[in-house]
């Protein structure tokens, strides 16, 4: 039977990830579990070009395969680290895990880096706002105006709400930092395979969809907190449900759109659209109403509605633990046994 304890472990590890992303943020080094991933991911890529595979079916193979072995191999790897540290104790291990999490989780970094667009652009620095730009999104920002360019940043930083702060935090309430971490395996599959080109359109397809499946249900929960903290930030949470219904498909992503149309219409602004990649015009739906010119403050608007949308999720994780350790009969706070958080 699962314990209530189970509930009472994984919302407290969940708050204290999320405090110290909140605290500290996202450290960049080479000791960081993502690229860690993104070394082994990029190894395979290397065998892969060198096979010079020409068949599209084996191109396929090689890609899931490839996947397969990644995502389990983080999830493993990440189960024995844990399992070390709560064999030490239990306390040790609770600590060790809530850290691993929050390595995991961008919210800050988000924040940070879409707030260098912004004070480029309060300093009239267009090209050093396309700079910063560049580094979080996959457009071409050289054709981008300042309005082009707030637009292109809120886009971002609607878009990496799931996968970047609400999946992460669901991930790590429902199976500990092993399932979060092959959560982050398959998101980091994507960005580097899982596109739509020559090179790796049947090689990432596997990598691609299984990104779609998985975020599936944090990117509509992250849609409905969006909402909900829309309430609290300043939004127009009347504009993000009538945007939210009318263009949460407007997106190639069964997933990206549904933030993106909350965002839009609680900000009163008119994302998505055509945009240039590598050269490339890309003609994309637009998502929301031109209700108001784009300026800088609605970049700080947009991280008000993603923290405000993390809260709510914190809370909501929360509550659900709360319920569940009443509803079982042992429901008193344990911090569990060797073998870790998500393994009784």
């Amino acid at each position: 039977m699962i314990e209530g304890c189970y509930f009472s472990r994984a919302a407290l590890i969940v708050i204290i990830a999320f405090v110290l992303d909140l605290i500290i943020g996202d450290p960049q080094n080479p000791l960081h579990p993502i690229r860690f991933i993104g070394g082994i991911i990029a190894l395979g890529i290397r065998a892969y070009k060198r096979a010079n595979i020409k068949k599209a079916a084996l191109q396929f193979v090689s890609g899931a395969i490839l996947a397969v072995v990644v995502i389990c191999f983080a999830y493993a790897l990440t189960r024995l680290i844990t399992w070390g540290f709560y064999s030490i104790n239990r306390w040790v291990g609770l600590i060790a895990e809530a850290i691993i999490c929050y390595f995991l989780i961008a919210a800050k970094a988000l924040r940070a880096e879409s707030m260098k667009v912004y004070h480029s652009l309060i300093r009239g620095d267009l090209q050093g706002a396309r700079d910063n730009l560049s580094f979080i999104v996959g457009r071409d920002t050289q054709p981008l105006d300042e309005q082009g360019i707030v637009k292109a940043t809120v886009e971002t930083v609607a878009e990496n709400l799931s996968d970047g702060v609400i999946a992460p935090l669901i991930f790590i309430f429902i199976g500990g930092a092993p399932l979060a971490m092959a959560y982050k395996a398959v998101n980091t599959l994507d960005s580097m395979i899982g596109y739509r080109n020559d090179e790796y359109e049947y090689f990432g397809k596997f990598a691609a969809r299984f990104d779609d499946v998985v975020n599936f249900i944090p990117a509509r929960v992250s849609a409905l907190l969006m909402i909900a903290g829309s309430v609290f930030a300043g939004g127009n949470i009347r504009g993000a449900v009538r945007i939210y219904f009318r263009d949460r498909r407007n997106h190639k992503s069964p997933n990206s759109a549904r933030t993106e149309s909350v965002c839009a219409g609680a900000l009163g602004l008119c994302l998505g659209g055509d945009s240039y990649y590598q050269g490339v015009l890309e003609y994309k739906p637009t998502i929301g109403d031109a209700e108001n010119i784009p300026l800088p403050e609605h970049i700080k608007a947009a991280n008000r509605l993603m923290y405000a949308a993390a809260i709510a999720a914190i809370i909501m994780l929360t509550v659900i633990s709360l319920i569940l350790v009443f509803r079982f009969s042992n429901s008193y706070l344990e911090i569990g046994t060797p073998g870790g958080f998500g393994y009784v």
